[in-house]
């Protein structure tokens, strides 16, 4: 046999074969079946600490000191960083000194003078009273001269102008005094705050994540200086604006990290942001473990699907089957029209239009 009858007849057995083959395809075909259908809703997330927030400094200025370290455990009110604040220690010893010299107790020997001044132009008042009213009682009986009854009457009225700007003096001073004192005892008080601003304190109980600052670096109030959370996590969720209105309380959710590959953990939704991010065009959602992985760290990012319902024991076909959503093909070619419930990744529930007996096929095969 030559070259030429091997290769014709080579040819013949691969036709033969691709006949047979798409013969099989074309009688290939699936009967829907009776099994349960999980709805669920994906979302992106992040491991985040619980109270995680972003230190920032209220003043600017150059780090001091670095108190605490990345890692270690913090309490509310503990310092973290200590910036440069000689003219803000100056400051204060000048406030506390003027504090001290502007108290109404340390400026009671002014207000006992006055009060004394007081007293003194009341003695003289009743002094220039008796003797105006003696004066005058004598010159109704004829005695005297005009000119010492009204020298008499004068010295009074100047005793009862003199004590009313005694008192007026004395009220003035008082007041006075007691402002300043305050008001130096408000300047020490805001002192005490503007030097406690040079040190950088924790809000709450927790774990130092991160310190952005080194010594001699400069600090500013627009960029963070350490973040802080507690030992506990949360995961936040991005979840689509066609999705948000599935999503509720309690849920469950299941989570995926590359961290823990093949693991799958169990959450629940905790809380659901009431207004959605503009530009991402989604709802921030928050889900607590329940199942919790031994070590995690902030930032890390997850794969969750939020459980919205379980069927049992319903027809269900393989999403691959389905045409536009509505209608399926049968075995003999025909477009059948079905109409369908929940759906997950690979299947979709139908409701009506298919049996268990039905054959179906791939559109195209």
């Amino acid at each position: 046999m030559n070259k030429s009858k091997i290769i014709i007849k080579n040819f013949g057995y691969f036709f033969i074969l691709m006949f047979f083959a798409s013969c099989n395809e074309e009688t290939k075909y699936i009967n829907p079946e009776i099994k349960n259908i999980t709805e669920s809703v994906y979302a992106s997330g992040i491991i985040k600490s619980k109270n995680q927030y972003e230190v920032f400094s209220k003043i600017n200025g150059i780090v001091a000191k670095v108190v605490l370290t990345e890692g270690s455990a913090v309490r509310k009110g503990d310092t973290i960083i200590q910036i440069y604040n000689e003219s803000s220690k100056l400051a204060f010893k000048n406030a506390r000194l003027n504090s001290v010299y502007s108290d109404y107790n340390f400026n009671l020997e002014k207000v006992n003078e006055a009060e004394k001044a007081i007293k003194l132009a009341k003695q003289k008042l009743t002094n220039d009273s008796l003797l105006f009213v003696r004066q005058k009682n004598l010159w109704e009986k004829g005695i005297g001269i005009k000119i010492e009854l009204e020298q008499k009457e004068l010295n009074y009225e100047n005793s009862k102008l003199n004590l009313t700007s005694s008192i007026t003096k004395y009220n003035d001073l008082k007041n006075q005094l007691q402002l300043i004192s305050k008001q130096s005892k408000n300047n020490l008080e805001i002192s005490k705050l503007l030097e406690s601003d040079f040190y950088v304190k924790s809000e709450i109980d927790g774990i130092i994540y991160q310190i952005y600052k080194e010594k001699g670096e400069i600090v500013n109030n627009l960029s963070p200086i350490a973040i802080i959370g507690a030992d506990d996590f949360e995961i936040e969720l991005s979840v689509d604006e066609y999705d948000i209105t599935k999503i509720k309380k309690d849920q469950t959710v299941f989570v995926r990290m590359d961290s823990y590959k093949n693991q799958v953990f169990e959450a629940k939704i905790t809380s659901i942001d009431h207004i959605m991010n503009a530009k991402t065009r989604t709802f921030k959602a928050v889900a607590g473990f329940v199942d919790r992985p031994k070590v995690l760290y902030p930032n890390l990012t997850t794969e969750c699907n939020i459980l919205i319902q379980t069927k049992e024991n319903v027809l269900i076909i393989e999403r691959d089957y389905l045409l536009n959503d509505s209608t399926v093909m049968l075995e003999s070619g025909k477009i059948q029209k079905v109409k369908i419930g929940l759906l997950d990744y690979n299947k979709v529930e139908i409701i009506n239009g298919l049996s268990k007996s039905s054959k179906i096929i791939k559109q195209g095969k």
